[in-house]
C-alpha cells in the first residue's frame, strides 16, 4: 500500500536507483526477447546502462527538489543511452523532466502528466514510429495513467496499480500489434524493459525492498536467485548460507517455520531450500553469528559461508590506478571536415584507419557506444564538419542525438552495419563540400548487399524459416534468409539470395571464430560460384558473427 503524497528529490533518487537495479537483474531475460534468435540480443544491456548513467547522475549530489532531480535523471541518461532502446528510455526520462520544470514535490497527477509528456517526446525522437514496441508501452501506460489521476489525482497507490496493470496488459498484446514479435514467440523486449523499472518504483513507494523484490520475482519462477551484483546498496553487509543437517529427534515444521521467521527479523533475502532436511539456508544480514546460532539450536550446522559483500565488491572492483596522461590525439589545427566511424572488430578497425577515418569508436552490434562515446568521438575529430559512420541500426539514434548536441556541424550518414560504412568511407572526397560528399556516402552505402552467418540461440520460426537452436542463420540484407545445420550450404543460400547478375565485388570479412585458412577456402568456393566477381577476403575481427560478406 503506497500512504505517501509526493515524491521529492530524495525520494525520485530511490526509485530511480530501484528501477535500474531490478532491470539489470533481469537484464539477460530482456536481451533473451529478441526477434530475431540470434545471440546479440541486447535491448536489456542498452536500457540498463542508460538506467545507470541516469543513477549515477541523479546520485552524484542530494537533490531536494524534485526538479532538479529530475534534471539530473535526465542528463545522465542522455549521456549514457545506448542502442535505440536506451536512447528512446532517455527521451522518455527527457520529457518527464520537462513537464516537471519548477515543481518541488511531484504529485500523482503530476506524475502521471509527466508520463505523457515523456511518451510524446519518445514518439517525436523516432523517425517512423511502430506500435507493438516500447513507445506502444509507455503511450498506453501513461494515459492509464492521466485516467485514473483524474479519478484519484491525491492517490499514489491507484496510480501504481494502474501503471503495473496497464503495462502487463499491453505488453501481452504487442505481438498481435507485430507479426515479427508474434512468429518469433515473444514480447516486446524494450516494452518489457520498461515495465521492470516502474516496478522498482512502485516498490520504493510502497517501502518494500529491492532486494526482496527481485528473490520473489526469482522464487515466482521456481528459483532462488542471490545476485550481489544487482544490489545497489546494501541493507545488510553479510551473506550467510549453511547446511542444517541431523535435525534433533523432536523437530517439528513448526520448528522451520520458526527459523525462517527469527531470520527475516535480523536480516533479508532470507531462503530455506529443500523439502526436507537437509536445508540450505541463505541470509543477508548484520549479524551472521545470530544467524548461525539460530541454525545450531535445531541440528548440525555444516558448509558455512561467511561474505562481507561489500568487501567483496571492493576487492572486485577496485578503484583504478590514476591515468598517465594520454598525449594529444587531436589535430594541431583545427580540420575543415572528419570521420567517425562505429566499429566492432580490430580487423574492421584498421580498414577503416587506413580509408582515413580520424576516430573509431569501439561498439556494434551486442555492445552500442552511448551518445556521450559517440560525441567525444566528434570533438576528438577537431573538426568543423564530421561525418559519423554508425555501421548498426542500433546505433543511428545514438549518432543523432550526439549530432544534435555537437558544437560543430555533423552528418550522420545511416549505415547499417560495417560494409556499408567502408563504402561510404571509400566515397568520401575531403575537397568536396558536404552536401556532395553526404550524397555520394548515402548512395555508396545503399549500393551495397550484405549476406551475414551467426548461430540460433533459440528455437524459432521467422518468415517462413524453421531455426533450430544451434543452426547456422544466414541474413539477407538483416533478414533471415536460411537456416540449417551445414555452414558451407547456410552461406551458399544466403549469396544466392543477395547475388544478381550487376553484382561485381564481393568482399568477404570473417569473424573473430573463424580462422583464416578456414575463411579462404570459404572465399574460393564463392569465387568458384560467381567467377564474373572480384572476390576479396579480409579479417573483419567481429565476434558473433562468422561471417559479414558484401556485395557490391
Amino acid at each position: 500500500m503506497i500512504e505517501i503524497k509526493t515524491i521529492d528529490g530524495l525520494m525520485l533518487r530511490e526509485m530511480a536507483v530501484a528501477g535500474s537495479a531490478l532491470l539489470e537483474a533481469n537484464r539477460a531475460e530482456v536481451d533473451a526477447l529478441n526477434v530475431f534468435p540470434v545471440p546479440d540480443g541486447d535491448t536489456g544491456t542498452n536500457m540498463s546502462l542508460t538506467m545507470q548513467s541516469a543513477v549515477r547522475e541523479i546520485s552524484a549530489k542530494e537533490y531536494l527538489r524534485a526538479d532538479e532531480a529530475c534534471a539530473a535523471l535526465s542528463k545522465g541518461a542522455l549521456k549514457g543511452a545506448r542502442g535505440n532502446s536506451g536512447v528512446i528510455t532517455s527521451q522518455l526520462l527527457r520529457g518527464f523532466a520537462k513537464a516537471l520544470n519548477g515543481i518541488e514535490h511531484i504529485g500523482p497527477a503530476d506524475f502521471a502528466r509527466a508520463m505523457k509528456a515523456g511518451s510524446d517526446l519518445a514518439y517525436k525522437a523516432v523517425m517512423k514510429p511502430k506500435e507493438g514496441t516500447i513507445l506502444t508501452v509507455a503511450r498506453v501506460m501513461a494515459e492509464d495513467a492521466l485516467k485514473q489521476a483524474e479519478q484519484t489525482p491525491d492517490d499514489y497507490d491507484a496510480l501504481f496499480n494502474t501503471i503495473l496493470k496497464s503495462g502487463a496488459e499491453i505488453l501481452k498484446k504487442t505481438p498481435d500489434m507485430l507479426p515479427a514479435l508474434k512468429d518469433a514467440g515473444v514480447v516486446d523486449s524494450g516494452g518489457r524493459g520498461l515495465l521492470y523499472i516502474y516496478t522498482g518504483y512502485a516498490a520504493v513507494l510502497r517501502g518494500e525492498s529491492i532486494e526482496d523484490l527481485i528473490q520473489n520475482q526469482a522464487a515466482a519462477d521456481g528459483t532462488f536467485l542471490d545476485d550481489h551484483d544487482a544490489i545497489a546498496d546494501f541493507e545488510y553487509d553479510y551473506h550467510v548460507s549453511y547446511t542444517l543437517q541431523n535435525l534433533s529427534a523432536d523437530y517439528t515444521a513448526e520448528d522451520v517455520e520458526s527459523l525462517r521467521r527469527r531470520l527475516n527479523r535480523i536480516g533479508n533475502m532470507v531462503n530455506v531450500e529443500g523439502e526436507e532436511a537437509p536445508w540450505r539456508i541463505h541470509v543477508h544480514t548484520n549479524n551472521p553469528g545470530g544467524a548461525l546460532s539460530f541454525g545450531v539450536e535445531l541440528g548440525e550446522v555444516t558448509e558455512i559461508e561467511v561474505l562481507n559483500m561489500p568487501a567483496d565488491r571492493r576487492a572486485k572492483n577496485p578503484p583504478p590506478e590514476p591515468e598517465t596522461p594520454a598525449e594529444e590525439t587531436l589535430p594541431a589545427e583545427r580540420k575543415p571536415s572528419g570521420m567517425v566511424a562505429v566499429s566492432l572488430g580490430d580487423g574492421f578497425s584498421h580498414i577503416f584507419r587506413d580509408l582515413g577515418v580520424d576516430v573509431i569508436v569501439e561498439g556494434g552490434q551486442t555492445m552500442n557506444p552511448s551518445i556521450d562515446d559517440i560525441l567525444q568521438a566528434i570533438n576528438r575529430c577537431n573538426a568543423d564538419t564530421v561525418y559519423v559512420f554508425p555501421n548498426n541500426g542500433n546505433v543511428v539514434m545514438a549518432a543523432n542525438q550526439a549530432a544534435e548536441i555537437a558544437e560543430c556541424t555533423v552528418f550522420v550518414v545511416p549505415t547499417k552495419n560495417v560494409a556499408m560504412g567502408i563504402a561510404a568511407a571509400v566515397a568520401y572526397q575531403p575537397d568536396s563540400d558536404s552536401e556532395a560528399n553526404v550524397r555520394a556516402m548515402t548512395e555508396a552505402a545503399e549500393n551495397v548487399k550484405t549476406a551475414t552467418v551467426t548461430f540460433a540461440v533459440r528455437d524459432s520460426e521467422n518468415n517462413g524459416v524453421t531455426i533450430h537452436e544451434g543452426d547456422y542463420i544466414g541474413l539477407q540484407n538483416g533478414q533471415i534468409a536460411c537456416a540449417g545445420n551445414d555452414l558451407e550450404e547456410v552461406i551458399g543460400t544466403t549469396m544466392n539470395a543477395v547475388m544478381t547478375d550487376d553484382d561485381e565485388l564481393i568482399t568477404v570479412y570473417y569473424g573473430s571464430d573463424v580462422s583464416e585458412a578456414d575463411a579462404k577456402k570459404t572465399a574460393d568456393h564463392i569465387a568458384d560460384s560467381y567467377p564474373d566477381c572480384d572476390v576479396e577476403c579480409l579479417a573483419g575481427g567481429q565476434p558473433l558473427y562468422y561471417y559479414l560478406i558484401s556485395v557490391e
